[in-house]
């Protein structure tokens, strides 16, 4: 069997063509029917110069994910239409980090079904991760004070809890000048998003200027223990948070990929060096009116 990063680094030594994760929407989708037309994907992507390295299914949401190496979108798309006619609602062009950190920690078995733990408790669905972080909030401390610095500290909390929790998300944890939550839906982390940095800005506590916030976003398959999240997509989000400007939010491309269509105001601001990642990471930005 291959890990993930096995795969990445098989990849990398090909390393002439993009990666690509399609994602099919298929109600009642089952991993037999799946694996049955990850098969003739393989009998026809040969002759588009494609190839399908692994699939992952969802049969609690009807989802199929698929990763592939492929010359280009349309190629891709190619491949399913010959081979089975079960064309993707998506397809995106992701880097080997975050094709690891949308497919986790999993293995390949024999027919290129990527095999999740099934342990008591764990969801298999994928997760969107959110980072908050207070602007400026050590020089905040030094200025201010620490109960002055802790009073708005707590303002900031009370906003993003309220945002979490009324758009069904979960807080994770407190890191101390921000808070970590993970949702299952990335349309609702972005709504979360948009409400805490437009209600932390409209705060007014004189003398003190108001509360600026930047946050980060990224959806995939983290690692959960101890009612704590790990791995590359924790990773992804808490670096898109520091890396964005005051009152702005970033978030990866495949949050932008699972928003599609839900009118969220989600721009392209291009290929990010983010700390840790080996390779530009392609991003986006919500607009705040």
């Amino acid at each position: 069997m291959l890990s993930v990063p096995k795969i990445r680094n098989l990849l990398h030594a090909q390393g002439r063509m993009p990666i690509y994760m399609d994602i099919h929407e298929i109600p009642g989708v089952t991993p037999e029917a799946v694996a049955k037309a990850h098969v003739e994907d393989m009998r026809v992507q040969q002759k588009y110069g494609v190839a399908y390295h692994k699939y992952w299914v969802n049969q609690r949401k009807g989802r199929v994910y698929c990763l592939c190496e492929a010359p280009s979108a349309e190629a891709a798309d190619a491949v399913h239409r010959e081979a089975h006619g079960l064309r993707a609602e998506r397809i995106m062009e992701v880097s080997p980090e975050i094709a690891e950190a949308f497919m986790g920690d999993a293995v390949v078995n024999e027919v290129g079904a990527a095999m999740l733990p099934t342990r008591e408790g764990h969801d298999p669905g994928t997760r969107t991760i959110m980072f908050t972080d207070i602007v400026g909030s050590t020089d905040m401390t030094q200025r201010l004070g620490d109960e002055a610095s802790f009073a708005l500290v707590s303002v900031h909390d009370a906003i993003v809890r309220s945002a979490v929790w009324a758009n069904s998300g979960r807080e994770v944890k407190h890191t101390g000048d921000g808070i970590m939550a993970s949702f299952a839906s990335a349309a609702c982390a972005v709504r979360c998003a948009m409400t805490a940095v437009q209600e932390a800005a409209a705060h007014r506590s004189d003398p003190h200027p108001p509360l600026r916030l930047r946050v980060g976003i990224a959806a995939g398959e983290p690692i959960e223990h101890a009612n704590d999240l790990f791995g590359t997509t924790v990773q992804l989000a808490s670096r898109l948070c520091a890396h964005a400007e005051p009152q702005q939010i970033l978030v990866s491309n495949a949050v932008a990929e699972l928003c599609a269509g839900k009118m969220l105001p989600i721009r392209e601001v291009g290929a990010l060096m983010l700390k840790g990642f080996n390779q530009p990471v392609q991003a986006h930005a919500v607009h705040i009116a």
